[in-house]
């Protein structure tokens, strides 16, 4: 360290911070993921066995993600972008589906800042903060759906925003969950829960050949 430059303090679990504050700390500890929650730092558990858990099915998610939005136009996937939510509230969605031209956009430092489309958490270790104060976040900027993947309860919840907060979508008969916000993204849960991207994909490219999904590629050109 040069002399005369101030030592950055580490991110906290628990303390209460600003969000200039949050960011300048976590700028000197990028690889970490972190996030403020009203006013308060939360940091996950680093265990090895919850991050190899966490990847393995985070890829299947972002894959699937990904495939929507390359067909798709003026759709956008991110991966573990911070977001800008308030003064309060700083996150890092594990994965996010936006429009280019929507009520989103990246800020002039990175950041993800307005009410993207849909956010989807996968939680390892993180299900009842993702299920309570996260959710609350969510809904409270105007994320019109928000997603979460309860790793060990294998369980899917899905909610799309109405004018008195989030409602929970249905499963179909198979138990497909279809987006209302993004016509075409249908999420075959059960194969999901068996971790089979190859049938995710194939239930996946009926909801792309689908006439919603037609309908809404002509709309965005």
């Amino acid at each position: 360290m040069a002399s005369g430059e101030a030592l950055v303090p580490p991110l906290v679990p628990g303390e209460p911070l600003s969000r200039d504050e949050f960011e300048r700390r976590h700028a000197a500890a990028p690889r970490l993921k972190a996030e403020l929650i009203h006013g308060v730092v939360h940091v996950p558990p680093l265990a090895k066995v919850l991050k190899l858990e966490h990847a393995q099915t985070h890829l299947l998610l972002a894959t699937w993600l990904g495939v929507y939005a390359a067909h798709t136009p003026d759709a956008l996937a991110l991966d573990n972008i911070s977001y800008r939510v308030d003064e309060h509230n700083e996150l890092q969605p594990d994965l996010v589906l936006m429009l280019r031209t929507g009520r989103a956009h990246i800020d002039g430092e990175g950041f993800l800042a307005g009410a993207p489309e849909l956010v989807i958490e996968v939680a390892v270790s993180t299900a009842e903060r993702d299920l309570g104060v996260k959710r609350s976040v969510y809904e409270s900027a105007g994320v019109q759906e928000y997603a979460v993947w309860q790793v060990s309860e294998a369980a899917f919840s899905w909610w799309t925003l109405t004018p008195t907060g989030y409602r929970a979508l249905e499963p179909d008969a198979e138990g497909v969950l279809r987006s209302e916000v993004f016509p075409g993204l249908w999420l075959d849960v059960p194969a999901l829960l068996r971790r089979d991207l190859a049938a995710m994909l194939t239930r996946l490219n009926e909801g792309l050949r689908s006439a919603a999904h037609a309908a809404f590629v002509q709309q965005l050109r």
